[in-house]
């Protein structure tokens, strides 16, 4: 592995390199130029992009890179495209692999895993050997959190603790739900979590959430909703019925309006998963799919979401909150979904 962008003997304006696979997918382009503004890490911190592409995207990357030298940015020092995965990662500060081979018709689970496998198990060894000694990895590219996991077991000299899958876009999505639902501002809502998986079995959860009011002041998420809906018992019909199956299933309503899968929203909670990694989250948690210690009983090792916190050097579980019985029975549903997608990459031989 490479030098650290951390280094004591580099300047803080050394340039930071990230790397993104898929560069070439709508993803990607929604993604580059949020992180070449500096958006992600900040007004101050020079970018050196390097974008990885299979051989029938390359002439895409390749046509968003002539873009992003004309937007001039400040914070871009440099663009290279390639194929080649030892390239691609060589010192690699953050890594955000966008790229991944989605279901197609008649594919099994097991297929799209072994499909998966193929792309993620090499990335993880280029990462392993070619990286910078502190390398973040973000995994977009679904099944988030299984393909994360493949990635990490392939890349033995690099803590698991710096793989990471998305639910931030998850996350977001219930943010947003609950703020249009109180007609209050996005940014007054703190403390809801997504556990487990990113998918339809995610389990958004308000329980700790809080909103604060205009004057300073925070109440339960619930109670604000009590006021809201007409009391308790709303409020839970409201829950089952409509918020946490309009976020889980957030990304098919997009397809089924847009004609095609999120692009934009999945890059900007991307740039919010690695802004907070990098930077430190204020005074509430986020969520986030990390390496399980086994907080919350759920198994060691699994790549599940979180809430979670950052200071800047990595992210930390937010521990002792208490599980009503319906948010551990979903907790447990989707362990088990985590487990079989588990077990099914290691009769594959994907992990060991």
């Amino acid at each position: 592995m490479g030098s650290s962008w951390f280094d004591d003997s580099m300047s803080p304006s050394s340039p930071v390199t990230v790397t993104v696979t898929g560069a070439g997918g709508q993803i990607g382009y929604a993604l580059l130029f949020r992180i070449a503004s500096g958006a992600m890490l900040g007004p101050e911190i020079p970018i050196r992009l390097q974008l990885l592409e299979i051989p029938t995207g390359q002439k895409a990357a390749e046509g968003t890179a002539l873009e992003l030298q004309d937007c001039a940015f400040p914070t871009l020092d440099s663009i290279a495209v390639t194929t080649d995965a030892a390239a691609g990662f060589n010192g690699t500060n953050i890594a955000l692999l966008v790229g991944a081979r989605p279901r197609g018709p008649g594919m099994e689970r097991g297929d799209l895993l072994q499909a998966n496998g193929a792309i993620f198990g090499p990335q993880g060894a280029a990462i392993n050997d070619y990286a910078a000694d502190d390398v973040k990895v973000l995994v977009v590219g679904n099944p988030a959190n299984t393909n994360a996991l493949i990635a990490s077991a392939h890349a033995p000299d690099v803590p698991a603790s710096r793989f990471t899958a998305m639910t931030r876009l998850d996350h977001n999505r219930a943010l947003a739900q609950l703020a249009a639902t109180l007609n209050v501002p996005v940014y007054s809502i703190s403390n809801v979590t997504i556990w487990g998986n990113h998918s339809a079995a995610q389990v958004p959860d308000i329980s700790h959430g809080l909103l604060r009011q205009p004057d300073g002041n925070k109440i339960p998420l619930v109670q604000a909703l009590a006021q809201k809906l007409g009391g308790t018992a709303s409020v839970e019909q409201w829950l089952e019925e409509v918020f946490i199956p309009r976020v889980a299933k957030r990304g098919a309503e997009i397809i089924e309006v847009r004609g095609s899968s999120s692009a934009a929203s999945a890059a900007a909670a991307a740039v919010d998963h690695i802004h907070d990694w990098v930077g430190g989250t204020a005074d509430s948690w986020t969520s986030a799919a990390i390496v399980s210690e086994g907080s919350y009983d759920i198994d060691p090792g699994l790549i599940s979401s979180f809430p979670v916190r950052s200071t800047g050097s990595g992210w930390q579980i937010e521990q002792d909150l208490e599980l009503s019985t319906g948010v551990r029975a979903r907790i447990d549903t989707s362990l088990r979904e985590l487990r079989e997608e588990r077990d099914l990459v290691r009769s594959l031989g994907l992990i060991s």
